[in-house]
């Protein structure tokens, strides 16, 4: 069954995002060209997008799921509740932890660590990866001036981009630098766009119904534009979303399944009942009082005068919810098979649900596997987007960053998320094997500190160092030994 929208809602999402460049003053011939591809681009996947939010935010109507059937057409418009849609991203993102860049040598970049500071890069990346996988990729780009290099990312409602397939990389792109706008004003359209190629950043603004184009200039030969991009393929170099269309289909699954037990309860709730050889009287009195009626504890009634028949009491069977549990039940095993989501994840609870640490990372390799993916592919984006913030930040181009800063690794944790215990465990076996394991950080990070803690306790032990080193010349003066190492007999007036 086709997806049917309402006519409102049609009319709204012709009227969300009003993107019209026409010609911008100031713009060369062949830019212009490709901003009306960008422009195609956009338009293009605006109303799929638009469609995934909503099963992101578990926006979805009967009129979408409706078999014709079973559910009657005026309740088209009812919502019913589904989280499986947040879920399927958001229990993936949380398994992507980025922690910050280190170099080939292992040590921190202060520089690096400014920007990520100044950008809240990781508050900003935890944001930008549920874009990414609610969308398939999520764009970032870069932009500043020396000691002040800027991060920002962008979903797919409000960036977009084409694909050079020969550099494997963005070959143009646009997003829009308006201040966010309340989802409500279906009339809001862009005034700023920042328009990204290999050797410029044209700012484009719109005065009035005309848009003009400023040049910012760049050495960097390639857009300072990157994409994250989830699950890629040949045909899809922007990737995946994760409510792709299958998943969307065993989500109105759900939908559909849940309406059907909600009025079925409601039904079983007040079950209907019949009542035989009744007087026009009485049938007029007992229609006037249905509820009356129904919730009264006994029932009054008299023979037909007319034909002395003795009334006739009687209830319809209850419909049974045990159907609806079991399909909901199916669709769950189904939609975490095709997710890899745990069944958990999904709210099903039931015998076979693992009750060892041990056999829930089993259930959960899947998804772990599909982390390590996910980690691998966006610590290359993050290298690509710090190189090129570290070059604006210190003034020059990615290819002539100093050696020491050259090779920028994103870091992730473990997207196994191991108990502490575990970890632990696992560190002191390699220090044991490895002399001098225990004294580094990773040490300390394996056995459930994080880098704050880590700070205190590398000051702290610094401190006590330098007590120790204290008190003991202090001891040697005491003992006839000067400090420093100066015996008080050499010293004379």
């Amino acid at each position: 069954m086709q997806n049917i929208e309402t006519k409102s809602e049609q009319k709204d999402e012709d009227r969300i995002m009003e993107l019209n460049f026409g010609r911008v003053e100031g713009l060369p011939p062949e830019e212009q060209e490709w901003l009306k591809e960008l422009k195609y681009i956009y338009d293009y996947h605006r109303s799929t997008n638009r469609k995934k939010r909503r099963y992101y935010n578990g926006k979805i109507t009967l009129n979408e799921v409706n078999l014709g059937i079973a559910l009657p057409s005026g309740l088209g418009r009812l919502e019913i509740g589904c989280a499986w849609g947040a879920k399927t991203v958001d229990v993936l993102a949380g398994r992507s932890m980025f922690d910050g860049f280190v170099t080939e040598n292992g040590t921190k970049s202060e520089d690096m660590d400014q920007i990520m500071k100044r950008n809240h890069l990781i508050a900003e990346y935890n944001k930008a990866v549920k874009e990414e996988l609610k969308y398939g990729c999520a764009f970032a780009a870069v932009s500043g001036q020396e000691d002040d290099a800027r991060v920002r990312f962008y979903s797919p409602h409000c960036a977009t981009a084409s694909w050079n397939a020969h550099e494997g990389r963005i070959r143009y792109g646009f997003a829009f630098e308006d201040a966010r706008r309340d989802e409500s004003d279906v009339t809001w359209s862009p005034e700023h766009v920042n328009f990204y190629t290999d050797t410029d950043i044209w700012e484009l603004d719109r005065i009035g119904g005309t848009w003009y184009a400023t040049q910012n200039p760049h050495d960097f030969g390639e857009p300072l534009m990157v994409a994250l991009i989830w699950d890629a393929t040949n045909d899809k170099p922007f990737g995946q979303s994760r409510l792709k269309e299958p998943i969307r289909r065993l989500i109105q699954g759900y939908v559909r399944t849940v309406a059907n037990a909600t009025i079925g309860l409601e039904f079983a709730t007040s079950p209907q009942k019949y009542l035989l050889g009744v007087s026009d009287e009485q049938y007029d009195m007992l229609i006037d009082n249905k509820f009356k009626q129904y919730v009264g504890s006994i029932l009054y009634s008299t023979n037909n005068p007319e034909t002395g028949e003795k009334p006739n009491f009687g209830q319809l069977s209850q419909g049974n919810i045990e159907p609806h549990v079991q399909m909901l039940r199916m669709l769950a095993t189904q939609y975490s098979a095709a997710t890899g989501l745990a069944v958990t994840d999904v709210g099903v609870i039931n015998d076979a649900n693992p009750t060892s640490s041990e056999a829930i990372i089993a259930q959960s390799q899947t998804l772990i596997l599909m982390a390590e993916q996910l980690n691998k592919s966006n610590g290359d984006a993050l290298y690509r987007i710090g190189r090129m913030a570290l070059a604006i930040e210190l003034g020059t181009i990615p290819d002539e960053l100093p050696e020491e800063t050259h090779e920028l690794i994103a870091h992730f944790k473990n997207p196994a998320m191991p108990s502490v215990a575990s970890t632990t465990d696992a560190a002191l076996k390699i220090a044991t094997a490895r002399q001098g394991f225990a004294q580094t950080d990773i040490f300390l990070e394996m056995i459930g500190f994080d880098q704050a803690d880590i700070r205190r306790i590398r000051a702290q032990e610094q401190r006590a160092k330098g007590d120790a080193i204290l008190t003991e010349e202090f001891g040697n003066a005491d003992n006839g030994e000067g400090v420093g190492g100066i015996h008080n007999e050499d010293v004379t007036d």
